[in-house]
């Protein structure tokens, strides 16, 4: 293993080495300016419920790598914008439904700079305390 290493360091540059890295890291830039569709990770709050949905969204590359590095935020909806249903399910019974459109759309009025595609499944709420 030594000898392979002593190898290398004597048979590769570090100026080869170097601008390898600096054109893998040009290459990557310039391919950050395409389209791209990828999962995402939403942290959702519904009048106190907080859970996690995962989502498909496309977007420049931009903004999919900053929402996937820096955005970590908890959306916050209002009930209100959503349309809902009371369950009646055995497991859920007296749960709000969400219907997967409304919030779909909600989401996307808060995420402007990329496209909500589709969404998984939404759990059921609680009701709020009235």
């Amino acid at each position: 293993m030594e000898k392979m290493i002593a190898w290398i360091r004597r048979t590769v540059s570090p100026v080869f080495v170097m601008l390898l890295v600096a054109s893998f890291i040009l290459w990557y830039i310039a391919k950050l300016s395409y389209t791209y569709t990828t999962d995402q990770t939403m942290r959702l709050n519904i009048e106190g419920n907080e859970f996690k949905i995962s989502c498909v969204v496309e977007g420049v590359g931009t903004n999919l790598f900053g929402y996937r590095v820096y955005h970590d935020k908890v959306l916050r909806i209002p009930l209100s914008e959503l349309r809902t249903k009371i369950s009646y399910d055995e497991d859920t019974y007296g749960m709000l439904i969400v219907e997967p459109q409304s919030l779909q759309n909600a989401i996307s009025v808060r995420c402007t700079d990329i496209k909500i595609v589709s969404i998984g499944d939404v759990p059921p709420l609680n009701k709020r305390n009235e």
